[in-house]
């Protein structure tokens, strides 16, 4: 799907003005540029365009209120001073797994003063000796590159495992509510829901199958008491009849 029929179904006729949160990921931009996201989107304040295409951010509209921007898995080389003009209130920017080689290209991040989070790990600019090094000299308001501070410390994460803090996870968790994006729905709650139907259900059919079984086998002690009783009655029956036979008998024998 291309990006600028991908924004059409994410807005759902809503304002474009509206609009806090779009995730654009995995679809396909027209020509490695920005499309379809426009200045009406002024509200914006994250913005994922992830594995899709880019090469360019020169068609990338001004968006005032963004702090938070994922791009990666592209195919960006430079021209990152594009996002200190359009987007001057960044504070968290994702570059990772795209062509950025050198450090210098990094330079143009400068003017964003509110940048605290950037990742730029899978670029080849990572594998330098002096990278971590050189980016927190060039940037230093930057507080953590590529998930760790100048310290080596882990950067806290959100529960949804993006760094950016409670205003971004809130932002992201009513963006799905609403029924946005890949993510919406409540099909976990709902499978939640009929596992515990039948757990009950399991759990009744066990009683019921336990009692059954008891029921069942007072039944065949009593069959097994009234057989013996029976047995026990067939041989006093034989037992007199043998008498009588030996009875008469002898009688015979007397008239003999």
């Amino acid at each position: 799907m291309d990006m600028k029929k991908r924004v059409h179904l994410e807005l759902k006729d809503r304002n474009p003005a509206e609009v806090c949160v779009l995730a654009l990921d995995t679809c396909r931009s027209g020509n490695g540029e920005v499309d379809g996201v426009t200045e009406e989107f002024s509200g914006l304040e994250v913005l994922r365009m992830v594995n899709v295409g880019l090469t360019s951010l020169s068609k990338l509209p001004s968006l005032p209120k963004l702090h938070k921007l994922e791009l990666s898995d592209n195919a960006i080389c430079g021209g990152l001073e594009a996002l200190a003009q359009k987007c001057p209130n960044l504070t968290h920017l994702d570059i990772s797994g795209n062509g950025i080689s050198d450090i210098a290209a990094l330079e143009a991040l400068k003017p964003l003063k509110k940048l605290k989070t950037l990742d730029a790990s899978g670029c080849e600019v990572s594998t330098r000796d002096d990278y971590r090094d050189g980016v927190f000299r060039l940037l230093p308001h930057v507080m953590y590159l590529d998930g760790y501070d100048r310290h080596d410390n882990k950067a806290p994460h959100s529960d949804n495992g993006n760094i950016g803090g409670a205003r971004t996870n809130n932002l992201l968790t009513k963006y799905q509510d609403d029924g946005a994006g890949p993510h919406g729905g409540d099909d976990d709650e709902d499978d939640e829901d009929e596992d515990d139907g039948d757990d009950v259900s399991e759990e009744e059919v066990g009683l019921s199958y336990l009692m059954k079984e008891g029921i069942q086998d007072d039944e065949d002690d009593g069959d097994y008491v009234e057989e013996e009783e029976e047995d026990d009655e067939d041989g006093d029956e034989e037992a007199v009849r043998g008498d009588k036979r030996k009875r008469d008998d002898d009688e015979d024998e007397d008239d003999q």
